[in-house]
């Protein structure tokens, strides 16, 4: 619909991560579908945008320094996907068994939390090495369990409170670790997993509730003999370009850092590193948590605010003939678990689990360092890094030789903590901007989800938000 309006509007976005590409994306969409008088600038310190999505593409491979895939639940990227005419690009993994590393043995990973046994030839729930007859004995008892209490727990607590100590220690911590680097003893599970904590409330038990619903919960699931995880031909990167190329020329401004940021004439100044000062009617900050706060130096807004606090991780990839790899050849991935002595957090066999992302007769590794409390890793020069990890994939793969190549990617304080009462401080953070700077906004991972999907959906609807906030305000105005 026309929206007759004479009023020239600004609205400045800061961080070209996912989020905030998305974001601007949604905005420029709207505003030159309807004809807005609405300008759209988008600002980014790095020289690169995609934030943590980084793909290099080299010699036939593809490789991930950062996110490697997305599951995409609700259909958020699909959606991002169809309206940058790239879906045709989406992939999704080819299927096949995950392995849990316990006490240094790698055990395959059941499907679901039932005892039923789908597709594959992975086991069911109650026939799996990764429990003790007691432990399945102790998750049984989930069935007749009563619900449990409504306040944030830790996911830890969660687990252990419905299906035991030994399901979390040898199933649940290796899978959450080797995937968001948590401590699940500090983890909000309301904040991480909605929907699962949604199924306690629903179904009473959450075995039942995982046998009666379609979360996806465990990588082994599979959908039409394929896989439930997606990428996107050739890397991630595909979406970081074509949202990138889809912007209005000259709206995205690289390397430029916003030093500080003031109020003024109903709006905000924004000042910028290269000494400019850049006026918006609406500033949209979709930078980590830490990053807003060192901008935002107007006092009592963050205020006795639980931070949001990041994990710092390492993203090793190696690559190797086919043939060095004698045992789990044919493995998607394997997790590890705390009383494993493995440095490694996780590895996925990228050529098993993605077409076309390494030539023939090649393998290529991707391996996981770094989690809460154990980030010192991360830390060692390349070298020591590549000696570990090979130290480890001698014992858990049987691997031989050296790589053909080694690419060692750092992410400090890069993957956000939930941790119990995260709902709460996000909801503290946007009243108290609401109430002493109602034109600034936060978004993004540190805020209501980390993954790929989670900050499609965030930035799609805060452009939304922006732009109904605006055009309302002019037929007010009017």
């Amino acid at each position: 619909m026309m929206r007759v309006t004479n009023k020239q509007r600004k609205v400045v976005i800061i961080g070209a991560g996912i989020t905030g590409l998305t974001t601007a994306f949604y905005m420029q969409k709207q505003v030159r579908e309807e004809k807005l008088p609405i300008d759209v600038v988008l600002l980014d310190a790095s020289l690169r945008t995609g934030g943590k999505i980084e793909t290099l593409r080299q010699d036939g491979y593809v490789i991930e320094r950062g996110p490697e895939s997305f599951y995409d639940q609700h259909g958020d990227v699909e959606r991002l996907a169809q309206d940058l005419y790239i879906r045709s690009k989406l992939m999704y993994n080819n299927i096949g068994n995950s392995y849990i590393a316990v006490h240094g043995e790698l055990h395959p990973i059941p499907n679901h939390f039932t005892m039923n046994r789908t597709t594959n030839e992975s086991p069911s729930f109650m026939t799996t090495n990764l429990l003790s007859l007691s432990g399945k004995l102790r998750a049984m008892k989930d069935i007749v369990l009563p619900r449990g209490h409504e306040e944030d727990e830790s996911v830890a607590h969660f687990f252990k409170r419905r299906v035991g100590t030994e399901v979390v220690e040898n199933f649940i911590e290796p899978l959450l670790a080797g995937t968001f680097a948590g401590d699940i003893d500090q983890l909000s599970m309301r904040a991480m997993f909605p929907e699962l904590y949604q199924l306690e409330e629903e179904h009473r038990s959450l075995l039942k509730g995982l046998k009666k619903t379609d979360i996806l919960f465990l990588p082994n699931e599979v959908r039409h003999h394929r896989g439930v995880y997606q990428t996107f031909q050739h890397g991630l990167q595909t979406l970081v370009e074509s949202l990138e190329e889809s912007l209005v020329p000259h709206s995205l401004r690289k390397g430029v850092r916003v030093e500080q940021i003031d109020e003024a004439n109903g709006g905000v100044v924004l000042q910028l590193n290269n000494g400019e000062k850049l006026h918006a009617d609406e500033l949209i900050i979709a930078t980590p948590f830490a990053a807003a706060k060192k901008m935002l130096h107007i006092d009592g807004i963050f205020d006795e605010i639980q931070p949001v606090k990041s994990a710092t991780i390492a993203t090793v990839t190696m690559a190797f003939r086919k043939e060095q790899i004698t045992k789990y050849e044919d493995a998607i991935n394997f997790f590890v678990s705390r009383n494993s002595n493995f440095a490694v957090t996780s590895c996925t066999f990228s050529h098993n689990k993605w077409d076309d992302i390494a030539p023939d007769g090649q393998a290529l590794l991707r391996l996981y360092l770094g989690r809460v409390g154990d980030e010192t890793i991360v830390e060692l020069s390349d070298s020591e890094i590549e000696k570990i990890v090979l130290n480890d994939l001698q014992e858990a793969i049987g691997l031989i030789g050296q790589p053909q190549f080694t690419i060692v990617s750092r992410w400090k304080e890069a993957m956000p903590q939930y941790v119990v009462g995260h709902d709460e401080a996000v909801q503290s953070i946007r009243q108290n901007l609401s109430k002493r700077l109602p034109m600034v906004h936060v978004t993004g991972s540190s805020y209501e989800g980390v993954s790929i999907p989670n900050c499609v959906a965030q930035g799609r609807a805060m452009a939304k938000r922006i732009l109904t906030k605006l055009t309302q305000a002019d037929y007010t105005d009017a």
